[in-house]
Formats: C-alpha cells, structure tokens, sequence
C-alpha cells in the first residue's frame, strides 16, 4: 500500500511529465487558451494513460521481454522481441486515442470541435509514449501499479495545463509588455512553476536518525560513576586496614 501512495504522488509532483521532463509541451502550450478546453484535453489524457500504461505492461511482460515468451513453451526461452516496444506501444496508443476520439465527439460535439487536430495528436503526445517508456525502463514490477502510474502521470500532466490555463486567463486582462504577450509570458510561467515543482523533491524522503548521544553520555557517566566509586571502596577498605 505504501508503494503505492508513494508512486501516486512521486508521479504527480515530484516527476511530472510538463515540469520534470517537459513532456507533451506543444499541447500544452497550445490547448491552455481555456480552462474548460483544458479540462477536456486533460481528462483525454488522463483516459489514455490509465488505459494504455497497463496494456503495454502486459504486452512488455507477455511479449517483448527477453523469455516473455515463455509461457508458449520451451522453444520460446531465447525469443526477444524488444525491438518491438515502439511500435507495439504505438499501437496501442493510438487505437485508444481513436477511442477516446469517437466517445468525445458522440457524447460532446463541442469540446471536439473545440479541441480540433489536437485530439487525434494525443496518438503522437510525447507524454502519453513516455508514460509507456518510463513505465518499462523502471521496471514497474506488478499491474495495479502500472495502473497506478498511468494514471498519477496523467493528473500530473492535467494539473500542469489547468494550472497554466487559469493563469493565461487571467494574465490576459493584464498590462504585459508587448514583446511578452502570447508565449512569451506562458514559457516564463512555466519555468516558474517548474522551479515551484521542485519543492516537492523532498516530500518522500527522510533523513536518517541522529544517534542518541544522550543516552551514551549518560551510560558513560554512570559507569565512570561506579568506577570513582569503586575507587573510594578501595581506598576506605585500604585506610581501614
């Protein structure tokens, strides 16, 4: 369960994929006119990489991996279909993005038309391919934290356009000098609120205990006590005699 919380946040904060690895940045910079555009393309993303981060796991574990192919048999033992992974991750991303596609435009003609060539290029958001690929080089060992992942990464990247898009509305309305307006200011944004993401570097880590000096001192202490007291004993019992 732990592993778990801790995937969830690392994923959202601490390696977000706009301001950790810059990511999914062209429709980042260009669907985040509005809040509620960015709302849709944002749940759009959150769909696909819940979906498509498990499949490829399974198509990683089952298929791709050096012996995945184990399970067929025997003579399967050296197989090693790696060279497979981007296009096979592809695959699957894109059928899932035409999906994602066809509910969008049955169930919200507006958003579609609102979203326009950038939902159909969710299939080539670098975002959604690197959720798959940092999936499978950091070796996600079970499938619920792959879903996990899929789906911390994509309110990681959802946080980052509605952030981006609430201040672009706003800072619309302001007195921004000329040469600023338009990407200008929204790459200045982004590198503030990247540099603001870094905070949260610290959040899953802890230090190591100090050591209890304390308690050693006064251990010391009462053993170089009995010793001077010892010592008196030994002179008393001497004078005595």
């Amino acid at each position: 369960m732990i592993e778990h919380i801790e995937l969830f946040f690392k994923s959202i904060f601490i390696d977000n994929m706009v301001f950790a690895v810059f990511l999914g940045m062209c429709s980042y910079l260009a669907v985040s006119k509005k809040v509620a555009t960015a709302v849709g393309l944002g749940a759009a993303v959150i769909f696909v990489l819940a979906i498509t981060v498990p499949l490829n796991w399974l198509l990683d574990q089952y298929l791709l991996q050096p012996g995945a192919l184990s399970w067929l048999g025997e003579d399967f033992l050296d197989y090693d279909l790696g060279f497979l992974s981007f296009i096979m991750f592809i695959a699957t991303i894109a059928t899932m993005v035409q999906l994602v596609e066809i509910i969008v435009e049955k169930f919200s003609p507006s958003l579609y038309n609102s979203l326009g060539i950038f939902l159909p290029l969710i299939a080539v958001n670098c975002a959604i391919l690197g959720g798959s690929l940092f999936m499978q080089s950091r070796e996600i060992e079970t499938l619920g934290l792959a879903v996990n992942y899929g789906i911390s990464s994509g309110i990681g990247w959802f946080l980052a356009i509605l952030a981006i898009a609430s201040i672009r509305e706003k800072i619309r309305y302001s007195n921004i000098p000329g040469p600023l307006r338009g990407l200008g200011i929204t790459f200045i944004v982004t590198g503030l609120m990247g540099i603001g993401f870094l905070s949260f570097g610290g959040m899953l880590t802890g230090g190591d205990e100090a050591p209890a000096e304390p308690t050693e001192t006064v251990q010391n202490a009462e053993i170089e006590f009995t010793l001077d007291e010892k010592k008196e004993i030994v002179n008393i019992t001497k004078t005595d005699n």
